[in-house]
Order: C-alpha cells, then structure tokens, then sequence
C-alpha cells in the first residue's frame, strides 16, 4: 500500500460536477492499494497518517498531528500509485490491486482511518473520474509505503 500524504487548508473531489468531499484544514490522501496488501498494511498506513506530526506547534514548529489540530482526512483511491515507468513510456500498472481485491481494502482502510482520527473520512467515488482540488499548505507532501518500512 502507497500513499501520499498532503498537508492542506482545503481539498475537495468532484464527480460529474458534484462535489463528493471536501475539507477544511487536514490531509489529502491518495492510496494506491496492492493486490499483496492486508489488515496490516491497512493499520500500519493509517496509524501514520492519524499520528504524523506535520501540522505547526504555535512556535510554529511541525509538531502536531491531524487529530491535534482537528483536521479532517479526504482520502482518494488512485491505482496509478503504482505505475511502472521502467520500460518505455507508456506506464505498467500491472502492480496495482484489481477493484475486486481494492475496492474491499479502501472501504477497510476508510474505516480504520475514521476510527484513528475520530470522525468520518471524505472520500471520492472508487473508480470514478475525480476532479481533486486543493491548496497544499507548507507545501508538504510525503509519500508512505507499508513494503518499505523506514
């Protein structure tokens, strides 16, 4: 499971025109789900992202997670994640989970992240064509991979 993780002050995704969901101050979160990911993953991932302490301390200090600053989480399925550029130019996603093994683990991980931070995830339409919008404060962005535990 690969995310990115973006710092904002506001994220929303529409679908054919009507805005699906959007934040205030919180995270935007992409997941690309791997056909090889389970409950671990999932909990691994999430426990991350409830904790990463990217939000400034009022010494301005990164040191406050999304549940310090009563963010909220709009997480958005994207396969691409996962794209192999390594032979030619047009990219592989033969890495990337099909919706009948990801569709269970983005609702799963939905779940778990609402669990980690206390208050319902906005999401966007699995499989859907999104329109995301946002403002990436700092910019911060961090990307987190559960097969690759720093």
């Amino acid at each position: 499971m690969k995310v990115v993780i973006q710092k904002v002050s506001e994220a929303s995704v529409t679908i054919d025109g009507k805005v699906s969901g959007e934040i205030g101050i919180g995270l935007m979160v992409l997941v690309g789900i791997e056909p090889t990911d389970t409950q671990d993953d999932t909990d691994w991932i999430c426990g991350k992202i409830g904790r990463l302490r990217i939000f400034d301390d009022e010494a301005g200090v990164m040191n406050l997670s999304v549940n310090d600053v009563d963010g909220g989480i709009l997480l958005i399925s994207q396969f691409t994640l996962h794209a192999s550029t390594k032979k030619g130019n047009r990219p592989s996603y033969i890495k990337a989970a099909p919706p009948s093994v990801a569709i269970p683990i983005y609702e799963n991980m939905i779940e778990v992240l609402g669990k980690e931070i206390g208050k319902e995830v906005k999401t966007g339409i699995f499989g859907a064509d999104m329109k995301v919008a946002l403002i990436n404060d700092g910019p911060v962005t961090i990307v987190i991979d559960s097969k690759n535990k720093e």
